[in-house]
């Protein structure tokens, strides 16, 4: 009885209640501290892998390519954050409550800016679009000054000329809503969203090619307004007659980068690609991403690259153009000394989106805008391939808003083209393939700084070494 009584006393339950007491408390704390532990290491491996992105080590640079074995074993333990394809973009709420900028932003280091019309090119029965700019020209040209001339398409007689009744419409217009469609590779999106304010302040115009307005009179609405002029919904039409290159492509290069120069009278321009259906107010999308932060020119991230070379690899890959006119394009800028991006650059990247295009048409912008076209015109039509080039040519002089993908993916949404494009010389795999019957698929308006003697020992250049960090390009 007394040993019964010994097991319940008093004494042995205060015990065994403080030993539960003790245990408990103990596992609390070092459930809290395994759960630290656990947030500090995945933070580490988060700072890490942002190191070893940029690392010159291959070990350590393969923790980014999203095909190897080390960066999928990382993804599935969740060391790697999964990036947003839309967020939300912080605009104004109400686009009547905007103000328009008093003045112009001030011209300080290009005041004055004037384009070459005439050169060897002009003389010639079929002069080009972009002119006949030599390498040396071409040099020159990243040469900043006060007063600059320089090449900058339209060429007398070289393609893409405007109607007089066109050309007097777009006097009006100080701020453009602008985009274009080419060999009827998309069809029109309506833009949604406007307000009453941007449909007074903004022209909308669309680019089209003669093949464009043709398709569009058989499968659209096209209107004529009093004075003739042509419209789709609210877009009013831009026809250019005599497309200046044979690549649609690059015709489409033509109002996307040289928006300065088909619609002079422009103060502030938004270009957005044919497929894309404008979702925002484009007043709200001007405070954003130019007045709010004093910007003058804004343009996207990349949403896989931001090394050039690496944009390189994936135009290849998904034959974007003929991948040993590709590799030369980079040999040409490597040898000029165009480093691969990396952190110690003074930009976000090196690669843009290039589907948005936001800018005040001041003279060092529309300076940029003619030196990236003649990049394009020179050499591959890819136009992500030049526009970090020319940023970095111009060595902090030019200034770019680079934002966020995930916000230019909200700006709009896309839509299919209406085919695949593809043209002959994207499959070519080898210089070899461009000769004798071959020289048929050589452009014969566009990219001849491809095959006209370049100044420099190219065949002993050395490309960058690519780690793939995505499969899309």
């Amino acid at each position: 009885m007394h040993a019964v009584a010994g097991f319940f006393s008093p004494t042995r339950l205060h015990a065994d209640y403080t030993l539960k007491k003790i245990w408990k408390a103990g596992f609390l704390r070092l459930l809290l501290v395994g759960g630290i532990v656990w947030m500090l290491l995945i933070l580490f491996a988060l700072l890490f892998h942002v190191w070893s992105c940029q690392s010159s080590l291959s070990f350590f640079s393969a923790i980014c390519n999203k095909e190897g074995r080390l960066y999928v074993m990382l993804d599935t333990i969740g060391f790697v954050p999964k990036p947003q394809h839309r967020c939300p973009i912080p605009v104004a709420y109400d686009p009547d409550k905007v103000l328009l900028p008093s003045d112009k932003t001030a011209d300080t280091i290009v005041r004055n800016l004037t384009y070459v019309t005439e050169d060897e090119s002009s003389k010639s029965q079929f002069p080009l679009f972009g002119g006949n700019i030599s390498w040396s020209e071409r040099e020159e040209s990243f040469k900043l000054k006060p007063e600059m001339k320089v090449h900058c398409g339209f060429m007398p007689r070289g393609g893409a000329e405007m109607s007089s009744l066109d050309k007097e419409y777009v006097k009006k217009c100080r701020f453009v809503v602008a985009t274009g469609i080419f060999d009827a590779y998309d069809e029109p999106h309506q833009p949604s969203n406007i307000s009453k304010r941007s449909m007074n302040l903004f022209c909308f115009l669309m680019v089209v090619d003669e093949v464009s307005l043709d398709f569009l009179r058989k499968n659209t609405t096209v209107r004529k307004d009093v004075e003739g002029g042509k419209w789709v919904g609210i877009w009013r039409l831009i026809l250019l007659k005599t497309p200046p290159y044979d690549e649609p492509r690059r015709n489409g290069k033509v109002p996307k980068i040289l928006t300065h120069r088909l619609f002079p009278e422009a103060q502030y321009s938004i270009w957005i690609d044919g497929k894309m259906e404008l979702i925002v107010d484009p007043l709200l999308i001007l405070e954003r991403y130019l007045w709010r932060g004093k910007h003058t020119f804004a343009i996207a991230q990349h949403k896989h690259h931001r090394n050039i070379y690496e944009e390189a690899d994936a135009c290849k890959r998904r034959k974007r153009y003929a991948r040993p006119l590709v590799d030369l394009h980079m040999k040409i800028y490597r040898y000029e000394g165009l480093e691969p991006w990396s952190i110690k650059k003074n930009t976000v990247s090196d690669v843009p989106e290039g589907a948005v295009i936001i800018r005040e048409h001041t003279a060092m912008n529309n300076l940029f805008s003619c030196l990236w076209f003649n990049e394009v015109h020179l050499l591959t039509p890819r136009d992500q391939l030049s526009f970090g080039y020319v940023v970095d040519r111009l060595k902090g002089a030019f200034k770019v808003f680079m934002f966020q993908n995930c916000e230019y993916n909200s700006l709009f949404e896309l839509h299919p083209h209406i085919r695949e494009h593809s043209s002959k010389i994207e499959w070519v795999k080898s210089l070899q393939e461009l000769k004798g019957k071959g020289e048929s698929l050589k452009e014969s308006r566009g990219g001849f700084g491809l095959w006209t003697p370049y100044p420099g020992d190219l065949d002993s250049v050395e490309l960058p070494k690519v780690v793939r960090t995505s499969k899309a390009g």
